[in-house]
């Protein structure tokens, strides 16, 4: 997506920035591990292929991607490769019968060490936010491998339901509209995250 091509989002402990192509050869190393492919459901591809979908999400306007850096790694070195730890994204639907508009959310973080460590949480709360305040997002979802109990808890955190569990596919879809109630809540976690980071 074009939207957010020159965006950087800065949080306590993560840093949120476009997915450029000094990105790729880190990025196809992660999918190369069955473990990712499994718990985000992607084939691997090669390295020219990974390329290809790089200038995809660049280019299309249907997919919102943000690659995950480490914050404190990235101030201590000055590198973005290293600093690295996982990926973000929106992923655009058509508009639903009522007119809402509505994205699929996804979070990964590849780096096990980085595990367990709420980047996670605070990556995927920076963007909803960024989903909704520019792409007028009204309703997310989020599919989810059924063994991966730990992504399933930390969406229902964020006040996600569940709305079908498909055992063909193995998968479980948590949804959360957009309510005022619920804007509230989201605003004032962020709210945490940026003051945390105004302090430093």
């Amino acid at each position: 997506m074009r939207l957010n091509e020159n965006t950087q989002i800065i949080g306590k402990n993560v840093i949120l920035v476009p997915y450029e192509l000094k990105h790729v050869v880190k990025y196809h190393k992660w999918m190369r591990s069955r473990e990712l492919q499994k718990l985000t459901a992607s084939e691997p591809l090669t390295l020219e292929e990974e390329y290809e979908m790089q200038r995809t999400w660049r280019r299309d306007e249907d997919k919102c991607t943000f690659l995950i850096l480490c914050r404190k790694t990235y101030e201590t070195t000055g590198d973005e490769i290293k600093a690295l730890i996982g990926d973000t994204n929106l992923f655009l639907h058509p508009k639903e019968e009522s007119g809402e508009e509505l994205a699929e959310i996804e979070i990964m973080i590849a780096e096990p060490e980085m595990r367990g460590k709420g980047f996670g949480w605070e990556s995927v709360l920076l963007m909803l936010k960024y989903g909704l305040k520019y792409l007028n997002i009204q309703k997310f979802v989020a599919k989810i491998g059924m063994d991966n109990t730990i992504s399933i808890k930390m969406f229902q955190k964020i006040q996600f339901e569940e709305v079908t569990r498909s055992k063909v596919f193995q998968e479980v879809t948590l949804a959360r509209y957009v309510t005022e109630e619920w804007l509230k809540w989201l605003d004032k976690q962020v709210l945490l995250i940026i003051k945390a980071y105004d302090k430093n």
